[in-house]
């Protein structure tokens, strides 16, 4: 399969949402349309220093997405790219989409100067992860979550 992989457009809105809305599914979230358009309109409009990519194919139908955000890195004095999302359509997987918006997203670290595009997968993501171990080193950090504290 041949793709472009290119900055998401406001013509983007329904398809990256579908797709998007697939991502949720995949990860067992809730289904969650407000939620969906309220993370539409922060990629689209670069909110929280967002970029989205969008993978499309020959026929023009967006076939797979990826979410990144700036951070800084104070112990390197440094900046880099966090992945937040990255999905392929289901019947678009295992032709290089992820590949791409991954390469993407190296290219636009290089252009930056920044120095690493991270990101997180569930331990049982076979699939994506076998892409990851192709194009990246795991590393041997362990995350955690902490809820707010309660005012």
């Amino acid at each position: 399969m041949t793709v472009s992989v290119r900055p998401v457009s406001p013509a983007d809105a329904a398809q990256w949402q579908h797709l998007y809305a697939g991502y949720r599914a995949f990860y067992r979230l809730p289904d969650d349309p407000a939620s969906v358009r309220t993370t539409w309109g922060w990629v689209s409009e670069g909110a929280h220093g967002l970029l989205g990519l969008v993978a499309e194919d020959a026929d023009g139908r967006l076939v797979g997405l990826a979410d990144l955000r700036r951070f800084a890195r104070p112990s390197s004095a440094t900046t880099g790219l966090y992945l937040d999302d990255l999905f392929t359509a289901p019947d678009a997987r295992h032709r290089g989409v992820a590949t791409a918006l991954l390469r993407e997203a190296a290219a636009i670290a290089a252009a930056e100067g920044a120095s690493v595009v991270r990101w997180i997968t569930a331990a049982d993501n076979a699939g994506a992860r076998a892409v990851y171990d192709r194009v990246a080193t795991a590393t041997p950090w362990v995350t955690y979550d902490m809820r707010p504290a309660e005012a």
